[in-house]
């Protein structure tokens, strides 16, 4: 099975030079309650930098799969089978920028101490109301600005290297201000939970997804997350600043209204979706001084208003539920216009 690779700008993805630390196996926590997130990064960092033939052997037995995604489907610089690959990685991890990235990477992630905690406390939380989950094996690895989280089976892959804080400066190449935003150590753990659900809770095999169906399925995961990790809001699950969780609370009735109004929940066309769903400096529909996302953060507020109404529904049926008409009715909000905020208290 194809891993499933996910970039934190497409909603619709790490080195150790002075010293040596040993990396676990990628079992290492197997017999243990507690997640550890192994440093494959640094084992890349080693094979690089030194030629290791001991960090190259790691790398295709204990880490075989992490290694096959990265090479054939991340990099894509050929396949594990081939017999010069070995000599590829090293070339590939050589360059100077990237030699320079992998070091930022280990001093800004010298220990994932946070990462952990959070990541454990969070699926504890989860496997109470989805006792099917399957717990991950997690891993931090360097992926040259290609994907944010990884997810193969029961496999998650962090790269570090796409979340060292939106000031770093290798990022002002590559990236728009808005995107960089995302791209900050307080967003991996988030991350990990809405790309590892979303790869284990699939979306249902629907030809024409309108908006309705796009924001409230997106919302179903989001409200989980939220779940997990005790966030407050759903503001705190997208990444939304004070300033704009300010705008969202102060103009999310209109924005209801608006999309009723205009008849946008039933529309299928992509710019329509790219507009409320994606990544944006702000929301043409809403003026600059909107936020990005407003459309999966309207889908978490009706999926939250069905939770509340709905307190018999666990966790585990609401991501089962496709029926999204249903969870609309039962929020509490209707698309009938001129009403208090669209939504029957």
């Amino acid at each position: 099975m194809k891993a499933r690779r996910y970039s934190i700008f497409l909603l619709a993805i790490v080195l150790l030079a002075a010293c040596w630390v040993s990396v676990g196996d990628l079992n290492d926590y197997a017999d243990n309650d507690d997640i550890s997130v192994a440093r494959y990064d640094r084992l890349q960092n080693e094979y690089a930098r030194f030629n290791s033939v001991s960090a190259l052997q790691k790398m295709n037995t204990t880490y075989g799969r992490p290694t096959q995604i990265l090479v054939e489907e991340i990099l894509t610089i050929g396949s594990v089978s081939d017999s010069d690959i070995n000599e590829k990685i090293k070339a590939f991890y050589s360059d100077s920028t990237l030699l320079q990235l992998v070091d930022d990477v280990e001093a800004k992630f010298a220990d994932l101490d946070d990462v952990e905690n959070e990541l454990n406390k969070g699926f504890k939380r989860l496997q109470k109301e989805l006792p099917s989950l399957i717990i991950p094996t997690v891993y931090a690895q360097v992926s040259a600005l290609n994907e944010s989280i990884v997810v193969a089976d029961s496999l998650l892959g962090i790269s570090l290297d796409k979340y060292m804080g939106e000031d770093y400066p290798l990022y002002n190449r590559y990236y728009y201000d808005y995107q960089c935003r995302s791209m900050r150590p307080d967003r991996i753990v988030p991350d990990c939970f809405t790309f590892y659900l979303i790869g284990g809770y699939p979306l249902p095999p629907l030809t024409d997804w309108t908006l309705l169906e796009r924001m409230i399925r997106q919302g179903q995961i989001y409200y989980v997350v939220q779940q997990a990790l005790g966030y407050k809001s759903i503001s705190d699950v997208i990444g939304y600043s004070a300033v704009e969780e300010k705008w969202w609370l102060e103009n999310c009735s209109e924005v209801w209204e608006y999309l009723v109004r205009n008849r946008m929940l039933a529309s299928t066309d992509p710019m329509v979706v790219r507009r409320l769903m994606y990544p944006a400096p702000s929301t043409s529909f809403f003026g600059e001084n909107s936020p990005a996302f407003i459309g999966v953060c309207m889908g978490a507020e009706i999926v939250s208003s069905y939770m509340k109404k709905n307190k018999k529904v666990t966790l585990e049926e609401l991501l089962h539920t496709t029926n999204y008409q249903e969870i609309l009715m039962g929020s509490g909000y209707t698309t009938e216009t001129g009403s208090d905020f669209n939504r029957k208290q």
